[in-house]
């Protein structure tokens, strides 16, 4: 007589614990120490508190984008018009200090403008049913367009005074207020995706959308928030990074998408839509902004960075392929 196989225990009945040790997050949070100790080692500024500080600069404008986009390629969407919103919004922004605007006016200026952008992109895909990644192709085309003409090779300056606190200003001791929002953001969305029915419909829609309709949600309505929540955290992105920089100009972000959707990648977020968490994205964004930090203190050409991110976002989506069909 034969023995028995041996049996593979589902998912759903393995302990808590076992499940999170084998999570693509437990690989990430040995990624990231794998890296702060690499760091540590290689330059001596890297554990002073006030460059660590600095290194968070690198990342949070990008991840308050990346949670939006997150749910949205968990949906089975993307943007790729994000970093052209925050260059069209800054414009705005521009436009309205040459008319002597204040602070609150340039934040609700810079939140209904990545409003509205996020409101075009999502009435062509979720109203008309066109493909996401041909329209926001467009619109990337479209909106830093409209910069370029409003701006030329001119920038706009003199933002007023207490504007740049938003993306210099610091809450306590070493952690800046882009690092307290892009916590209380993370918080946010981890609840919003994973602890609420709108959530659980960003799943259903990403698994099969035609299941979703039939099973009465509305695929559409919800596609076109996860667009207008795109446009408002790039907006949200376009007032810290401008008052982080103090100027507009056109090429304002160039390349944030691409580090955005390898962040999105990395933490987890499978490109086809369906699953990943805003955890993994957390993860993503302080390994990205401590390799980042780490090649500036080792004076890496900026090339060289750009070809690591491209080979990076390469890597996060073809080695899972490989594996499962191992």
């Amino acid at each position: 007589m034969t023995a028995p196989a041996n049996r593979l225990i589902p998912d759903r009945l393995q302990s808590p614990l076992t499940r999170a040790l084998r999570s693509w997050e437990a690989v990430l949070v040995i990624v990231a120490i794998a890296v702060f100790v690499t760091n540590a080692f290689a330059s001596p500024y890297f554990l002073n508190a006030w460059n660590l500080s600095d290194a968070t600069f690198n990342f949070t404008e990008k991840a308050m984008i990346a949670f939006a986009m997150a749910m949205l390629i968990i949906a089975g969407e993307i943007d790729l018009s994000v970093a052209s919103i925050i260059a069209l919004v800054s414009t705005a922004m521009g436009l309205a200090i040459q008319a002597g605007a204040g602070v609150p006016l340039l934040v609700l200026i810079g939140l209904t403008s990545g409003l509205l952008c996020g409101a075009v992109n999502g009435f062509l895909v979720a109203g008309m049913g066109l493909p996401s990644i041909v329209v926001t192709i467009g619109t990337m085309s479209l909106f830093r367009g409209i910069s370029f003409i409003v701006l030329g090779d001119q920038a706009f300056t003199g933002y007023p005074d207490g504007f740049d606190y938003f993306g210099q200003g610091y809450v306590w001791w070493v952690f800046s207020f882009e690092l307290a929002l892009f916590a209380v953001m993370a918080v946010v969305f981890w609840a919003l995706l994973h602890r609420t029915n709108f959530g659980r419909a960003v799943y259903a829609i990403g698994n099969n959308a035609t299941a979703a309709q039939f099973s009465g949600i509305r695929v559409a309505r919800v596609r076109f928030i996860l667009f207008l929540l795109t446009g408002l955290t790039s907006g949200i992105a376009a007032i810290c990074l401008t008052s982080r920089l103090g100027s507009t100009r056109p090429s304002i972000a160039t390349g944030f998408e691409l580090e955005v959707v390898t962040m999105v990648v990395l933490g987890g977020v499978s490109i086809l839509g369906g699953s990943g968490s805003i955890l993994g994205v957390v993860l993503a964004a302080f390994i990205m902004g401590m390799v980042t930090f780490g090649f500036g203190l080792l004076n890496v050409p900026g090339i060289v960075m750009s070809i690591f991110l491209g080979l990076l976002l390469i890597g996060v989506i073809a080695v899972p392929r490989l594996l499962r069909g191992k």
